[in-house]
């Protein structure tokens, strides 16, 4: 039986389309969807290219096909091209392309992100969001988290501002009257779901022609993604006000808003309008349309019929050493890199690799005998202890063929940090992050030595233990339960004792190491060290010993003539006893002699310093540190008796750690992720060579990267909730996205919509790739604010920034001057200054102005964006002072704190109690606080109450305390105070130190758990400790409300006038009268 030619031909494409669904499996994780005007099509990422798609379904094609990240994708209203996101040359910039394909034309050429929103009505216009700069005029706080509205040419030239007030994903009205934005109030999580705080999104409507701004939602949680439709008299949105970020519709005057979408588990993202009102988003990684009346939104069914799929790929493996490991051979060395063992050898070139798994592994080391290698691997969805042996006929792991591996602790539990007694018959490590257990290698046996009373980490691979050289002993890191610094503890390892606490001080002590064959030890603590000012700073170090023997610390006081009598006769003695000694003798077994111990201790560093290691010769006669006094760390030793000190090796590192080599004879080091070993005596170093490569799987290592945030965060969670959350039930509903991610913005993204599931803060991911490319874009700052109306040739000064570029002296730089050219080439009406200044920071230019016709030459040398920065900070804050200074009178003084840590305290108390001492009271500004750890500090400082004075009888010579402020203070805080900023205007208002002005701000008070991932660009974070009040709730989203709410209007702070800052002033002046 033939089939006719019409069915043959159905037939035929029935099966090709099978084929390619079977080699193509369906697209997840489509995003940043964008539907034409005329609704027929829609574009949208996908691994990192710009696809398009029939509105309909079916086959996508391929737009952009790049190494960059094209995202963001929005339509002209003709209909004929769209703009982009990329990061091309190294950051996101706006691109447009025919809406067929082809070759993409660059429009901005700024360093800073640049983030398409839409086209003017006339489609004359790109408009994006970025942090440029704010006008001169702008009293909001100058920083990344609130960018700044801007258009440029859509066939490129100048860019121009709209908006110095934040203003995203913005919409125009079809006459250009009304724009629909959302704002954004500071830096949270973008992808954080299900809070209900201030910093939550609205949607506003600006009138571009009056120039004001008119909040339309408010609802308390998080609205986004605004457009305009039924003839631009209502909007349709995205909205959490049903619990999950569904699409909703209200009126543009406001009121109640139409829910027309019920997803009930993923959110919807992305929302974008047709003309004909047709809607198009993305939800659960899947693309939808939905007319414009509502009803039940159609899934597309779309396929790519490319591969697009990455392979593994070969890495160098040249440096980027952590951790160091010395074999008792001394003729290798093992280190960790990019997540997998290797191991090098000491005198050649020949480097290992060991493992070869996505999974990390950590804590790695060699056995006693250096026949084997033992280190915590995450493989199997959980850390495992495992052990690596070479062929028997094979003396080094670094010339050998065959690598074995066995499991040795492989459990339910999470098992990592393991290290081998001396004598090779037993292995210590850490249960579930806060159990020291040791196993009997040959009985499998296991004791457990310390629990969460002694031992305590929030995350995996954090804790701090050495065996004794005879086996019998631990010293370890004592976190005591309930007091915050750290002691020396000691316990014995057959587990029939008591942990001891051996610094008993009110000081931080930890990383101790044995010394002098067990017979005392070192440890560092910052008791003698120049401490901060603030009780949570930072503190200098020193290295410290304790003597467990009597006999140990009378040698150590011995005078230099003294110990060479004594050494004399030791050596005799010992040449003597050559010819009996048993070369295979075992360790000698100490008595330590505890009773009085802490007596018998001494300050071994003559000079504190920030510290990164230290270790001691084998006589006990010289220390050998890393220390810090200026830049970086260099190797420093110091001779214990005669304290004679030098710089042994010059390093400049930011960090290192040192290991002896089993006879002590030889100084092992990694530094900045580099190997090299030392000659103690002369200080010669000679480089190790890392000469290794790898195969690397970055799928792979995607998944195994999901595996472990997604256990780490249900085992470390700081209160176990998870906030309601079925964490367990987000595995899977996340995992399947891996199947559509090639790149790790995708990936970080999505890590960041897993992790705000469980709205928190201090949570999400973000992955860094420009910031690894050495050649990507970088403008400089000519330290000036321009003219954003301008239009003419040349760039027009507003003004002048103190101290910067173009402030020096005798270059007369003022308002109204116009930048001509830069090093010769004039600077077209039509091309953005940026264009002229990348990567021009440090490097001297001609600039060719000219004021009121005047033509000159300058040579300048233009700063960095971050230099700019600090420059503009300063600016606001003398701003600041200005006006408080102005309002009352000259009554208050004014100070700002942009971060919660030693710095900002310090600037705090020389203003108070310096420049501000005779003040009748201080307004404390907190807006944008960053956090850290002052909350404590901040509020004493501000409670203070005077008890003495000391007075001659006519005169006041000073008071108590004079180190705190004792008069009236009021403190102005917002949505953006994070972390310890928020600690801090809890405190303040709990403690009743003086009325809060401002805005609400979130509960963010809680401990951040940054980690950065193997990729070593990748960093995410979640909390796993939290903070409670004295009624014993959390803080974690208990938005702390001010006495006085004030809200600095967008149209009001954009022309020179701070609301909250006038009404903090206004009430202060109040109590002072």
């Amino acid at each position: 039986m033939r089939l006719p030619k019409t069915a043959l031909a159905t037939l035929v494409v029935i099966l090709l389309s099978a084929i390619t669904n079977a080699a193509n499996p369906a697209p997840v994780w489509m995003r940043y969807p964008a539907i034409s005007p005329d609704g027929k099509t829609i574009v949208f990422e996908y691994k990192g290219d710009l696809w398009r798609v029939s509105s309909g379904g079916g086959a996508a094609v391929a737009l952009t096909q790049n190494d960059a990240y094209d995202y963001m994708p929005v339509w002209s209203h003709d209909g004929k091209t769209i703009a982009f996101a990329s990061d091309r040359n190294g950051n996101f910039d706006v691109f447009a392309m025919p809406a067929e394909g082809g070759e993409p034309t660059r429009l901005t050429y700024h360093s800073a992100a640049e983030s398409p929103y839409t086209f003017t009505p006339d489609d004359r216009f790109v408009v994006f969001g970025a942090t440029r700069q704010d006008t001169a005029d702008n009293r909001q706080y100058p920083t990344g988290s609130q960018p700044e509205l801007y258009r440029v040419p859509a066939t490129g030239g100048r860019v121009e501002q709209v908006l110095t007030t934040p203003a995203e994903e913005v919409r125009f009205s079809k006459d250009g009257r009304a724009m629909l934005y959302m704002d954004k109030k500071g830096g949270e999580n973008a992808w954080r779901k299900h809070q209900m705080s201030a910093i939550a999104r609205d949607i506003w409507v600006y009138d571009t022609q009056a120039g004001t701004h008119r909040k339309i939602t408010t609802f308390a949680g998080e609205d986004r993604s605004p457009s305009f439709v039924d003839g631009d008299k209502s909007f349709v949105y995205l909205s959490e006000e049903s619990g999950n970020f569904n699409v909703h519709k209200m009126s543009v005057q406001g009121g109640a808003s139409q829910r027309l979408t019920s997803f009930k588990l993923m959110p919807v993202r992305f929302l974008t309008v047709a003309d004909n009102g047709t809607m198009a988003f993305s939800q659960d990684g899947q693309l939808y349309t939905l007319g414009s009346g509502g009803g039940t939104p159609k899934k597309l069914d779309v396929t790519i019929a490319t591969d697009t799929r990455e392979g593994p790929k070969v890495v160098p493996i040249t440096g980027g050493a952590r951790e160091l490991a010395v074999s008792s051979t001394g003729k290798e060395v093992a280190f960790i890199a990019r997540g997998d063992v290797f191991v090098t050898s000491v005198e050649g070139s020949t480097t290992k690799q060991i493992t070869r798994t996505p999974e990390t592994e950590n804590s790695v080391s060699f056995s006693p005998d250096g026949k084997a290698l033992i280190y915590a691997s995450e493989r199997g969805g959980k850390w495992s202890v495992i052990e690596a042996k070479h062929r028997e006929d094979e003396p080094y792991f670094y010339a050998s063929t065959i690598i074995t591996e066995a499991p040795v602790v492989s459990n339910t539990h999470e098992n990592d940090q393991p290290q081998y007694s001396p004598d090779g018959k037993e292995l210590a490590f850490i249960e579930d992050r806060n159990t020291l257990k040791i196993l009997n290698l040959a009985t499998k046996q296991t004791r457990t030595l310390l629990t969460s009373n002694e031992i305590f980490a929030s995350a995996e691979n954090r804790q701090y233990f050495q065996w004794s050289p005879d086996g019998k002993w631990m010293l370890f890191d004592y976190a005591v339960p309930g007091v915050a610094p750290g002691e020396v503890g000691l316990i014995k390892t057959d587990g029939t004792g008591k942990a001891m606490n051996l610094t008993v001080s009110g000081f931080n002590d930890g990383g101790a190491k044995w010394i002098l064959g067990g017979k005392g030890m070192i440890w560092l603590s910052n008791r003698d060290g120049l401490k901060a000012v603030a009780q949570s700073g930072g503190a200098q170090v020193d290295v410290y010993g304790m003597f467990f023997t009597v006999d140990g610390w009378d040698r150590y006081r011995l005078t230099k003539d003294e110990f060479a009598l004594v050494k004399e006769a030791e050596e005799k003695k010992e040449k003597d006893a050559a010819a009996k000694k048993d070369s295979a003798a075992k360790p000698e077994e100490i008595a330590l002699d505890l009773d009085g111990a802490d007596a018998r201790k001494a300050r071994f560093t003559i000079h504190s310093s920030s510290l990164g290691d230290a270790a001691v010769s084998k006589d006990g006669e010289n220390l050998y540190y890393l220390a810090r006094f200026e830049r970086g760390m260099n190797l420093w030793t110091t001779n214990l008796r005669t304290k004679e000190t030098k710089q042994l090796v010059t390093l400049n590192a930011g960090s290192g750690s040192l290991e002896w080599d089993k006879d002590q004879k030889t100084l092992f080091m990694l530094a900045d992720g580099g190997l090299s070993k030392i000659d103690p005596a002369s200080g010669k170093r000679d480089p190790i060579s890392i000469n290794g490569e790898m195969r690397a799987d970055p799928a792979a290592e995607r998944a195994a990267a999901f595996e472990h945030v997604w256990r780490r965060t249900k085992n470390t969670f700081y209160n176990g909730t998870y906030h309601g959350i079925d964490w367990v039930e987000m595995k899977p509903a996340y995992m399947k996205y891996l199947a559509g991610i090639t790149t790790n913005f995708d990936f970080a993204e999505m890590l960041a919509e897993m992790l705000g599931e469980l709205n928190i803060s201090h949570s999400g991911a973000t992955y860094t790739g420009a910031g690894t490319n050495a050649n990507a874009d970088a403008t400089a700052s000519l330290g000036i604010f321009y003219d954003q109306s301008y239009k003419g040739a040349g760039a027009k000064v507003v003004e002048v920034l103190k101290d910067g570029p173009l402030a020096r002296a005798g270059m007369n730089i003022k308002a109204g001057t116009i930048i001509e050219a830069i090093d010769g080439e004039a600077i077209a009406a039509d091309r953005d200054l940026s264009q002229f200044l990348n990567r021009k920071a440090g490097k001297k230019l001609l600039l060719t102005v000219s004021d009121a016709g005047v033509k000159r030459d300058i040579v300048v040398t233009p700063v960095t964006i971050a230099d700019e920065n600090r420059l503009l900070y300063t600016r606001w804050v003398k701003r600041n002072q200005d006006d408080v200074e102005r309002l009352s009178n000259g009554a208050l003084g004014y100070v700002h704190l942009p971060g919660m840590n030693d710095g900002a305290f310090r600037t705090t108390v020389e203003d108070v109690l310096g420049r501000y001492v005779n003040k009748k009271g201080i307004v404390v500004d907190t807006r944008f606080n960053g956090g850290g750890d002052l909350v404590a500090d901040l509020a004493m400082f501000l409670s203070g109450k005077q008890f003495f004075d000391y007075t001659t009888g006519t005169r006041s010579n000073g008071f108590e305390p004079n180190f705190r402020w004792t008069k009236p203070s009021i403190t102005i805080g917002g949505e953006a105070n994070y972390s310890d900023g928020h600690c801090y205007v809890y405190a303040y208002q709990e403690l009743g130190i003086g009325k809060l002005v401002g805005m609400p701000t979130p509960g963010t008070c809680t401990f951040a758990g940054w980690e950065t991932l193997a990729d070593q660009n990748t960093r995410w974070g979640v909390p796993g400790v939290g903070v409670k009040n004295s009624k014993g709730q959390f803080l974690e989203n208990m938005q702390t409300t001010p006495d006085i709410v004030v809200r600095n209007e967008y149209a009001v702070v954009a022309r020179n006038k701070d609301q909250q800052l006038e009404a903090a002033v206004a009430e202060l002046m109040k109590s002072i009268r």
